[in-house]
């Protein structure tokens, strides 16, 4: 934990000097990957810490998002009261729907969690009378921060940032947990996980609606600051890229999910000038990735900051021997 920390703090602290420097695009690019960050760092517990290969988070964004955007807009809640059930409520499906979909294991679970989120995506576009349909909703109000609307994106920055501060904190503080630790051994093998009397099936399901609440704040975060939620915005597509950021910053780490998920936001915007091109690259970055940076961009950083070990005696002479 302590070795993330300064990571975490200058990626933060980058942010927190961008916003007085970036114009309002570049602001609005920063506050989707800060949102991005909140939802992969959620998606970490699941397949970083737990192994768990879920091609659904993005249905756990939604389903926060909606309830949030429901009780606002329909029952007149306020949006901070509306946080609340939009996320323990999301946690509390997680959890029910884990104990039958982590009997599965590899890649039926994640064809199982894909199932589920395009079932998310089939019911948002189909139930009219609640979620609009593929119309959305709309005007969905903002947040109020002691009294200051946050209307503009520098303040939705500053709010967000302190956010995922805050859950980044708390994520790296359950790495270093027992529970943190369960999980690890659990994804490493289950087998020897349980025979040293870890609930593997209780751990795993922990996992799985940890990354849940922290897709809900994502999607509270995104409703909130958008103003409008749709089926598109929840689809499969979304899943697969959350799982690319934390690939390509790491899987494991908690400054790797804020990496990727920032990189992965600003990368088409980088590379519009490729028209669909854009999409080949990012299919041979992927690849190249998988292949030469198995850990991500954070792995190749731990190497390039570790120190040289200094050779032991015995090998100094060696060399010494061979050099003569």
């Amino acid at each position: 934990m302590r070795s993330s920390l300064p990571l975490l703090a200058v990626l933060l602290i980058a942010g927190l000097g961008l916003s007085f420097a970036a114009s309002e695009y570049t602001l609005r690019l920063l506050n989707m990957a800060v949102i991005s960050s909140v939802a992969v760092v959620g998606l970490n517990f699941a397949f970083g810490y737990a192994g768990l290969i879920s091609l659904g988070h993005a249905a756990f964004v939604g389903l926060g998002a909606y309830t949030l955007a429901i009780l606002t807009t329909q029952a007149g809640w306020s949006p901070w009261l509306a946080a609340i059930p939009a996320i323990a409520g999301t946690g509390l499906v997680a959890a029910v729907l884990g104990y039958p979909l982590l009997r599965l294991k590899g890649h039926y679970l994640a064809l199982a969690t894909l199932g589920l989120n395009v079932s998310f995506s089939i019911v948002a576009a189909n139930w009219i009378e609640v979620t609009g349909g593929t119309n959305g909703i709309a005007r969905i109000p903002g947040l109020n921060v002691f009294g200051h609307a946050l209307t503009d994106e520098r303040s939705f920055l500053w709010f967000g940032l302190a956010v995922l501060a805050l859950l980044s904190v708390i994520a790296l503080a359950i790495h270093g947990s027992r529970i943190g630790r369960a999980m690890m051994a659990v994804r490493d093998d289950e087998t020897a996980a349980a025979m040293t009397g870890i609930n593997v099936t209780g751990v795993s399901v922990a996992a799985f609606a940890l990354s849940a609440v922290y897709a809900a704040v994502a999607g509270c975060l995104f409703a909130t600051h958008v103003h409008f939620v749709s089926p598109d915005d929840f689809s499969y597509a979304h899943s697969i890229t959350h799982l690319a950021m934390l690939i390509v910053g790491g899987e494991g780490t908690v400054a790797g999910a804020i990496i990727g998920a920032t990189i992965l936001t600003f990368l088409p915007e980088w590379f519009r000038i490729f028209g669909d091109g854009y999409l080949a690259f990012f299919g041979l970055m992927m690849l190249a990735i998988l292949i030469f940076l198995p850990t991500g961009i954070t792995g190749l950083l731990r190497r390039w900051r570790r120190p040289v070990r200094p050779a032991a005696p015995a090998e100094a002479d060696l060399k010494e021997a061979v050099r003569s």
